[in-house]
């Protein structure tokens, strides 16, 4: 997938490195949300993301980040003085880069309702755990994305059983797309 900045019209700054795609395709992620991704990827918590940080969080979801394209892109939001992004440094790129590409002007394809919208966003989320598509997350599963986030919940298999169990609403061992969206509603 090309980004496209202000500055250069086809800039290739994320591509994705398996087959799914890598989109923000929420306009609405809440504070509380954007809050989890900046300390996932501010890794030695300083409370500043740097470039390296976001490059290293980038390849361990999956996704070839051109380092300077980044730099050159994350430099323009980054205040004189800083080693990286402050939390509200992050949140002015997340809405220049969700302005940018799911504003009015046609370039993600309109879906009807909130409903539908909110849908689709569980789906992409659910496949990001779902490593063999085969519409269950495993525990193994869980445990591997768990790993990848540097989350210490992923050493300890045990632990990531009584997670999935606590979803887990027809007790075969694994969350299905249905349960994913009730857990994830009941956290909204």
């Amino acid at each position: 997938m090309e980004i496209q900045t202000p500055t250069s019209k086809h800039s290739p700054l994320l591509k994705s490195c398996s087959n799914g795609s890598f989109r923000l395709r929420s306009p609405s992620l809440n504070s509380l949300r954007l809050r989890r991704i900046f300390d996932l990827f501010d890794s030695n918590h300083d409370s500043f993301i740097t470039i390296e940080e976001i490059t290293r969080a980038l390849t361990l979801l999956g996704l070839d980040a051109n380092a300077s394209d980044l730099d050159t892109m994350i430099k323009s939001y980054v205040h004189p003085g800083n080693v990286g992004l402050t939390y509200e440094d992050f949140v002015t790129l997340h809405r220049s880069i969700n302005d940018l590409f799911f504003g009015m002007d046609g370039i993600e394809e309109a879906v009807g309702s909130k409903e539908e919208q909110e849908e689709a966003d569980l789906n992409e989320a659910f496949k990001v755990f779902d490593e063999n598509g085969d519409g269950l997350i495993s525990a193994a599963e869980l445990q591997l994305v768990l790993g990848k986030l540097g989350f210490t919940e992923a050493i300890e298999m045990g632990r990531v059983k009584m997670m999935i169990s606590s979803v887990d609403l027809n007790h075969d061992g694994c969350v299905d797309f249905s349960e994913f969206k009730d857990m994830m509603r009941v956290l909204q």
